[in-house]
């Protein structure tokens, strides 16, 4: 159990990653790499990962539960203020396009607007067109029929000059009437221009008035994705708030928690050295076999200080962790004598086997996280007795057992003890 309550997913993220890597570098070729390289690599790229398994087992369940909360409520928050920014620009695209659209129907409109005037205009200039010829051709034939006076002329005329000149006077008559037929056939072409432009305005408008009325529609579906954007922004900036309060006030609990456990292992500890004081004798000689494993399971956390990964500062995990299955049965070390054994909500269920003096220092073992022990405060066991059972009582997410070594009250390395 480290010094501090510890959870650590980024660190478990790593320590996958670094398995990851390991493992893909069995693929190198022998040439490349000696397979006893490899098995190394391996062999430490798990030791990462079931190390990075176990920092989790530092902190309460409530500690986890509320920082996973947070970093939810962290990402979900980071997510929607991405999705409301992107709504957001789409909005504003649509936007700057509605106003171009908008421009474009405006110019429509006032290009059917000017055609419709241009074609009232032609109208009425037909209509004098119109009352134009009738005036030309009325004024021509009150005088008589042009082809018959023609006739005429020729009969009467005395000389070749009268003859000419008559002739002119028909031509005249004549030439006016056709231009006069010319500039109303004229009038009715330019007619039929302006009508074809009043429609052709007329079907643009038409055009761009469908168009602005699907992106209105548009509009409208964008407005209501940035407004449930933002609700969603605003509510996560509430989850996140009341999120980061909980794991604020499970982190508080967690460290009153450890203080009031660390409180009662310096009274155990001041036990423990009172003993050492009145302590005489003991054992003296090497300590290598002194010793046998409590569990049979592989190392998944070892001793020694690290940074704290949400507190930031410098702790002590102050034992080594074995990975057993629940149930494993839990032996002495050494033979000894039990002198406490109580349930933390920081350790769980906790035992102290005392160990006696060895080279004159007073050696105590302690065993955490049990399901349950079988022996009890004052009994003596013998080496390889079983004491208790693996478990996963206290600030553990997992079965394992989680064993220290205190050397007149202080932790130390337990694999210098054991074999």
């Amino acid at each position: 159990m480290r010094l501090f309550p510890r959870t650590s997913r980024r660190r478990l993220a790593a320590a996958v990653a670094a398995c990851s890597l390991a493992v893909g570098a069995l693929a190198v070729p022998q040439a490349f790499a000696e397979p006893k390289d490899l098995k190394n690599k391996q062999k430490h790229a798990q030791q990462q990962v079931r190390s990075a398994q176990h920092d989790l087992d530092e902190s309460s369940a409530r500690l986890r539960n509320a920082q996973g909360a947070l970093e939810r409520a962290v990402r979900d928050l980071q997510k929607a203020r991405g999705e409301f920014q992107a709504a957001s620009a789409r909005l504003d695209a649509a936007e700057i396009r509605d106003q171009q659209m908008q421009s474009r129907l405006e110019a429509a409109e006032q290009r059917l607007s000017d055609a419709q005037t241009d074609l009232a205009d032609g109208q009425a200039a037909l209509a004098d067109q119109r009352l134009k010829l009738t005036d030309t051709v009325t004024d021509i034939y009150e005088q008589g029929d042009p082809q018959l006076l023609a006739f005429a002329t020729i009969l009467e005329s005395r000389s070749t000059a009268d003859l000419t000149r008559q002739s002119a006077l028909n031509d005249v008559i004549v030439g006016r009437e056709a231009r006069a037929y010319d500039d109303l056939h004229a009038a009715e072409v330019l007619l039929q221009v302006r009508e074809n432009q009043v429609q052709s305005a007329r079907d643009d408008v038409e055009v761009q008035r469908e168009a602005a009325a699907e992106h209105l529609v548009t509009m409208e579906q964008l407005h209501t994705q940035a407004r449930d954007a933002r609700n969603k922004v605003v509510a996560l900036v509430e989850t996140r708030r009341d999120a980061r309060a909980k794991a604020v006030r499970a982190r508080q609990h967690d460290r009153r928690e450890l203080r009031e456990a660390k409180q009662r292992e310096n009274r155990i500890k001041q036990q423990i050295l009172a003993a050492a004081r009145r302590a005489k004798g003991g054992y003296r000689g090497p300590t290598n076999g002194l010793m046998i494993r409590p569990v049979p399971g592989v190392v998944t956390s070892s001793y020694g200080y690290r940074i704290h990964p949400i507190y930031h500062y410098w702790g002590l995990h102050d034992g080594t962790d074995f990975g057993v299955s629940c149930g494993e049965g839990m032996r002495a070390v050494a033979s000894g004598t039990v002198i406490a054994k109580y349930y933390s909500s920081v350790y769980g269920n906790r035992l102290y086997l005392s160990l006696g003096q060895i080279n004159g220092k007073n050696v105590t073992a302690v065993y955490n996280h049990a399901t349950g022990y079988r022996v009890g405060v004052g009994e003596h066991v013998r080496q390889g007795e079983v004491v208790g059972y693996v478990g996963s009582t206290g600030w553990s997410t997992g079965c394992h057992l989680h064993f220290t070594i205190l050397v007149n009250g202080s932790s130390v390395d337990p694999m210098n003890w054991l074999p």
